[in-house]
């Protein structure tokens, strides 16, 4: 007899897909190797991702209730059972509308709480801001007193000053960009 080149997936078999061993996870680690493992051999297969599960909402309570329940002796026996589910399910819907209400207080709460922590930082970026100016503004005081210092020492040389002062901003303003830690304020004068 010849031999059949038929595929079949059981194991010990020729033909079919290989036979894998089976492992069987011991930790929820390595339960989520295999997993990612299994996913990875062929990775242009769409991975399986749940959708997000409903909500449950309760069911909503009767427009119009036929059987009324009240205290005459003619009740059976059954109408109790009837009356207990009715009550356990009103009890589940007034919990579900409660726990929606907190919910929303809390979304409103934590909004609140975000737009207070963003004014928050903007006024301590508005008054760090403002300090920066107030520094800015002190070096600027400096360079000018530096300048006018100058001019007053070399009046006699009206050209070499009007270039020596150009020459002077453009130097001070490369130091100012270059060295962070210039001193805003003048000590003294030499």
């Amino acid at each position: 007899m010849a031999a059949h080149t038929q595929k079949n997936n059981k194991p010990g078999k020729p033909g079919g897909k290989e036979a894998q061993p089976l492992i069987i996870a011991k930790t929820p680690a390595e339960e989520q190797r295999l997993k990612l493992e299994r996913l990875m051999r062929n990775p242009d297969k769409p991975a399986p991702i749940p959708d997000r599960p409903k909500e449950w909402n309760p069911r909503a309570p009767p427009e119009f209730v036929r059987d009324v329940m009240g205290s005459s002796a003619g009740a059976g026996s059954g109408e109790f059972h009837v009356y207990r589910h009715l009550r356990r399910r009103e009890y589940q819907r007034q919990d579900f509308l409660d726990k929606i209400a907190d919910k929303l207080d809390e979304d409103d709460h934590y909004l609140e709480k975000v737009e207070q922590n963003k004014k928050a930082a903007d006024e301590r970026t508005a008054k760090r801001r403002k300090k920066r100016e107030k520094l800015k503004q002190k070096k600027e005081m400096a360079k000018k007193a530096k300048l006018e210092s100058k001019n007053k020492k070399g009046d006699g040389d009206a050209e070499k000053s009007t270039d020596s002062s150009e020459e002077d901003e453009e130097e001070g303003e490369r130091e100012a960009d270059d060295d962070a830690e210039a001193p805003s304020f003048i000590m003294g004068r030499k």
